[in-house]
């Protein structure tokens, strides 16, 4: 098998999702030097980092976190481009799973009990095929060893693309979109709630939003990427 692998990888080899580079015998998704080199933030470590300055005032988190930092034509938005429209859903389980092995041993995240994704709606999720936020939830709750819910929060309505809106527009594209299940059993939890980038925040505060209705729940946020404003 592996010498049928080894001849495929002639004619088809398999590439670093960050750089286009060919990945070496048993690399896989992202290649070693794009492994040490992405700019990872570290805000997981400190409770005042910028994405949980981000909600400052605006919702009450436990603690807030991402991954990497994002800048447009960098290597994290080829990631997160081949993720998010090729249908590379590994990318964001694989992903998950390194952060998740992070938080799992990280104080401000290790009391998380469930991870719920910030959902799409039915119409997009059809014709995407994936939820992407899923696909990184999938690889936290791997890693973590804790719950994955991706029933009690729903999207109700669609709304408009979040790109080139200004941060007021945003929060009103993206108001009161967003319900729980009525079987959703989160009451007294401590709810990790996950997106693949956070520019201005506005969809997870209006996720937010949402979940705060159920009683005495505790909410902390992370994402794969920040954007750098």
């Amino acid at each position: 098998m592996q010498l049928l692998d080894d001849f495929l990888s002639l004619f088809y080899p398999s590439i670093c999702y960050a750089c286009g580079s060919s990945l070496f015998h048993q690399e896989e998704i992202i290649c070693t030097s794009c492994l040490y080199h992405l700019p990872r933030t570290n805000f997981h470590r400190d409770p005042e980092n910028p994405v949980a300055q981000t909600f400052w005032g605006r919702i009450p988190v436990q603690s807030a976190t991402s991954y990497y930092y994002f800048s447009k034509k960098g290597n994290v938005q080829h990631l997160l481009h081949h993720l998010k429209y090729k249908g590379r859903k590994e990318i964001g389980i694989y992903i998950g799973r390194q952060f998740g092995y992070e938080l799992k041993e990280a104080d401000l995240f290790k009391t998380s009990e469930v991870i719920i994704p910030v959902p799409l709606h039915l119409k997009k999720l059809k014709k995407r095929g994936y939820n992407q936020s899923e696909q990184f939830a999938l690889g936290l709750a791997s890693a973590m060893n804790i719950e994955l819910d991706v029933s009690s929060l729903i999207r109700c309505k669609p709304s408009e693309t979040q790109t080139k809106k200004s941060r007021f527009k945003r929060w009103e594209n993206v108001k009161d979109i967003f319900t729980i299940s009525p079987g959703a059993k989160l009451a007294g939890r401590h709810i990790l709630l996950v997106d693949d980038v956070i520019t201005t925040g506005a969809t997870l505060e209006a996720c937010a939003e949402a979940l705060f209705k159920i009683p005495s729940i505790k909410l902390s946020i992370a994402t794969i990427a920040y954007a750098l404003h």
